[in-house]
C-alpha cells in the first residue's frame, strides 16, 4: 500500500517519487531501507536493486495519462523447471534409497506436514502485508525452505501418480478461464456457483 506518490525534478528530468512500507521508488532507481531483504540482487518484492526488474526497464508502470505508479509485479527466476527440480530430487533420492518410502499416501502426508510448517510461520501474526516487509531475514529464509519443502514433495508426489504437472496446469487455467470469466467476476471472491448469467 502506498503511502505517498509525488513528481520530484530532478537532474534526470520529472521522476516519480513513491514511499511504501518503508521502501522509496523511483522510476529511474530505488533506494531500500534496513528492513528489507536482499537476495540474488532482489529485494523483499522480487525487485532488482538496479533500475531493471527481470530485464524490464524500470521497476515501476505508469498509465497512459502517468498518474497511476506501481511497483513491478514480481516474477520467478527462468531456472531451474519443474522438470529439473524433479529430476534433482530424484537422484536425491535415489542416492538414499528412499524410492521404497515414497509412495503416493507417504508424500502427500509429508507434504501436508511441510504446508503445516509454512502455516506456523503466519500463526498469530495477523494479516501479512505483501513482500513480507514486518519480516526478518531468518523468518524469510525458514519460508523459503518450508515453501521449498512443500513443492519438493508436490513435484515429487504428481511424478509418483504420473501427472505431468506444467501440462495439467494449462488444462486447470483453461478451464478457470471458462469458469470464471474476467467480465463476469472482475473484483469479487465468490465461488464459480454463486455467479448468474
Amino acid at each position: 500500500m502506498f503511502n505517498a506518490s509525488l513528481p520530484f525534478s530532478g537532474p534526470a528530468g520529472l521522476l516519480h517519487v513513491v514511499k511504501t512500507n518503508g521502501v522509496v521508488l523511483t522510476k529511474k532507481r530505488r533506494k531500500t531501507l534496513p528492513n528489507m531483504m536482499a537476495t540474488n540482487g532482489k529485494d523483499s518484492r522480487g525487485l532488482q536493486e538496479d533500475a531493471s526488474v527481470n530485464g524490464a526497464a524500470s521497476d515501476l508502470q505508469t498509465h497512459s495519462n502517468d498518474s497511476t505508479v506501481r511497483p513491478q509485479r514480481f516474477t520467478f527466476s527462468p531456472g531451474p523447471t519443474m522438470e529439473e527440480i524433479r529430476r534433482m530430487q530424484a537422484e536425491f533420492t535415489d542416492e538414499r534409497d528412499w524410492n521404497q518410502f515414497h509412495q503416493p499416501r507417504n508424500l502427500l502426508l509429508a507434504m501436508v506436514g511441510e504446508v503445516g510448517e509454512v502455516s506456523e510461520l503466519f500463526q498469530w501474526r495477523g494479516e501479512v502485508a505483501e513482500g513480507l516487509p514486518d519480516w526478518t531475514e531468518s523468518e524469510r529464509e525458514q519460508l523459503e525452505h518450508e515453501l521449498s519443502d512443500v513443492l519438493i514433495y508436490l513435484l515429487e508426489l504428481a511424478k509418483k501418480c504420473r501427472v505431468d504437472l506444467p501440462q495439467a496446469v494449462l488444462r486447470k487455467m483453461a478451464l478457470n478461464r471458462l469458469k470464471y470469466p474476467a467480465s463476469k467476476v472482475h473484483g469479487s471472491a465468490k465461488k464459480y456457483t454463486e455467479y448468474k448469467d
